[in-house]
């Protein structure tokens, strides 16, 4: 008996070793990062992801693959010759057992349920805004779950979270303006403004940051007055008797209190924050992020042209062109965080997300709105850069093999890796992207990101692909995947990313609502959350959702055209805009940008390129079932 139990013994032990051999090599070398097991995925030194193996692709098809180093380069090695005989399948194949599933859940969109999305993300707002009208107006913010309003932390100035956007005045209603007539709503957008008008001031001592107060104060206000004063009437005649210009006004006198943070810098790059009563504060940091100072251009542009004042476009424009000017001669990349007194990078990640990612699209959007052929040649080589040495993954998003496109963090000088996760604000990009007509790689990497928003039901502020797992886990109810969302459904009417709306709208429902309105989740695992809710949550995500659902919304008239800030405030491309009362604030040194950009190509007539998409895919998929299964499997979600 003995010597039949230790034969059985050997012959359980030769299976589980077959079975773990075939689980670690059976499925073959192409299989990439989605297929291996975090058991040999982390033990590798982290400096794997920055050496660059001899005779390798750094920029290839297959980014996660780098991640294994040469132990797995030598086993590809090994196998390719053992199995050279045999016919190649693809590693795809593994994912396209249930590619129907796909099909069954995004190829339609009933128009009774586009109705009832559109009324579920207006009775959103409405539930956010009249709790913000009811216990927290003439308070900056509302804690929806306490039911009480918050403005700036006075017992503590360090505390920036708060201090950079409150400033004690009424930032909430300001902020939503413009969204109250995209919803249809002409009678409290005229009682909104008349609040304003008749409770807002700017001669307040609170020390803000100059980038918030840009493009979530200024920029609604400006926004809101040319809306008023539109004499097409998108929204119907929404001016009222006796306006005489006062959103206007306080637009200026905010601009003109933002002023001293350009002064007193050698570079012209703008300090970070001001006292909107007395100035730079003594202890300013002489530190800015790249957004921060290079996203002021499309608010100080329209004020200047409004009022025909050239000082705030003029000093927007420089801090673009001294930024511009610093990046990187080797990749052309940018920093995150530069020095604005000796112009050094004390941040060298360049990246799409947090501290860089305005400044891209303010680039396209200052071009599209002024018409000023300098900054599309900024643009177009930024983005070049860009997909030179971010972009990671497969050349194509819809065919071929290997993993699919992402945009990863790189050194500026480099352009190697720095570390691996993405953020949040990265979710912005395949709406810009979409601007640009770079529809492709917009759908891959918006895919991308709905597949983590798919597992989390929101989106943890920092991801990381190579643990599938976040690292910073909060969710501010930021917009910016919304964005996305919104604008490719805009350029593909592909019934796919009204299934990604509606899922948001859901998650939002079941995850952050709470007694006065939606919170801030702290732990997108657990979902508990914080007593916060940002104005941008209104101004932005709420508005993006209703249009993605409003199909006859005046915004989307063939002969209405607007485009959003960074914030979501609605700005008409209007002639207006492209006209100056001053000559060129730069005339030499345009010519030394175009110098210094040879091959730029010419900026396109019509910045729309919205039918590059084929007539045949707005009926299919925007993302072949396969590569939506791949990209499912990459974040965990099976």
């Amino acid at each position: 008996m003995q010597w039949r139990s230790i034969v059985v013994g050997l012959v359980v032990l030769r299976l589980s070793l077959s079975c773990v051999l075939w689980l670690a090599f059976g499925l073959g070398p192409n299989v990439s990062w989605g297929f291996n097991f975090h058991l040999s995925f982390n033990l590798h030194k982290l400096d794997l992801l920055f050496r660059e193996e001899k005779g390798t692709d750094p920029k290839g098809n297959s980014w996660s693959q780098r991640l294994h180093g040469q132990r797995y380069e030598e086993t590809a090695t090994t196998c390719a010759k053992v199995g050279q005989e045999s016919p190649k399948i693809s590693y795809l194949s593994f994912f396209d057992g249930n590619k129907d599933e796909y099909v069954r859940r995004y190829s339609s969109f009933p128009d009774t349920l586009k109705v009832k999305m559109k009324d579920m993300a207006k009775e959103m707002f409405y539930f956010g805004y009249d709790n913000y009208m009811k216990y927290a107006f003439p308070e900056d913010e509302l804690n929806p779950i306490d039911c009480e309003g918050r403005g700036p932390d006075v017992l503590n100035p360090s505390n920036i979270n708060i201090n950079d956007v409150l400033g004690n005045y009424s930032l909430t209603l300001i902020d939503t303006l413009d969204t109250l007539l995209v919803l249809g709503n002409v009678t409290e957008f005229q009682r909104a403004v008349k609040l304003v008008i008749d409770t807002v001031s700017f001669d307040k001592d609170s020390t803000v940051q100059v980038f918030e107060a840009n493009i979530r104060i200024l920029g609604s206000l400006i926004s809101a007055h040319i809306l008023l004063t539109d004499p097409k009437h998108p929204f119907g005649k929404v001016g009222f008797e006796g306006y005489d210009n006062e959103l206007l006004h306080l637009a200026h006198d905010l601009a003109v209190r933002l002023l001293p943070a350009f002064e007193n810098t050698s570079t012209g790059i703008p300090y970070p924050r001001v006292n909107l009563k007395n100035g730079v504060p003594p202890d300013s940091i002489n530190e800015t992020c790249t957004a921060g100072a290079g996203s002021l251009l499309v608010e100080f542009g329209i004020l200047s042209r409004l009022i025909g004042d050239s000082t705030f476009e003029w000093v927007a424009r420089r801090a673009v062109r001294a930024l511009w000017n610093l990046r990187s001669n080797e990749t052309g990349l940018l920093g995150n965080v530069v020095n604005i007194q000796t112009g050094q990078w004390v941040g060298k990640q360049s990246g799409l997300g947090a501290g860089m990612d305005s400044f891209y699209e303010y680039l396209l959007k200052s071009y599209i709105l002024f018409g000023e052929k300098e900054d599309y040649r900024m643009f177009q080589a930024a983005y070049e850069s860009i997909q030179n040495h971010m972009r990671r993954g497969r050349e194509s998003c819809n065919e071929g093999e290997g993993d699919p496109p992402l945009y990863v963090n790189v050194n500026m000088f480099s352009g190697e890796i720095m570390n691996t996760w993405i953020d949040s604000l990265q979710a912005f990009f395949p709406g810009l992207q979409v601007l640009n007509g770079d529809v492709d790689n917009a759908i891959c990497l918006h895919a991308f990101y709905y597949a983590i928003w798919k597992r989390f039901g929101a989106l943890p502020e920092r991801y990381n692909w190579q643990l599938q797992a976040p690292d910073v886990l909060f969710y501010p109810l930021r917009p910016e995947l919304v964005e996305s969302t919104y604008l490719l459904y805009q350029a593909t009417k592909n019934p796919f990313y009204l299934h990604v709306g509606m899922d948001i709208l859901q998650s939002l429902e079941k995850n952050a609502k709470v007694r006065c309105g939606y919170a801030t989740l702290h732990h997108v695992v657990d979902k508990s959350k914080e007593d916060r809710m940002e104005s941008f949550f209104l101004s932005e995500t709420c508005k993006y959702l209703y249009l993605l659902f409003d199909e006859d919304n005046p915004l989307h008239k063939s002969d209405n055209k607007y485009i959003f800030t960074t914030e979501g405030h609605v700005v008409p491309i209007d002639k207006r805009f492209r006209e100056k009362q001053w000559n060129d604030l730069f005339p030499c040194e345009e010519g030394a940008l175009a110098e210094r950009e040879p091959n730029a190509r010419p900026p396109p007539s019509n910045i729309s390129n919205c039918d590059r998409i084929p007539e045949e895919r707005r009926y299919t998929l925007p993302l072949k079932s396969v590569y939506m299964r791949q990209i499912d499997h990459m974040v965990g979600l099976f």
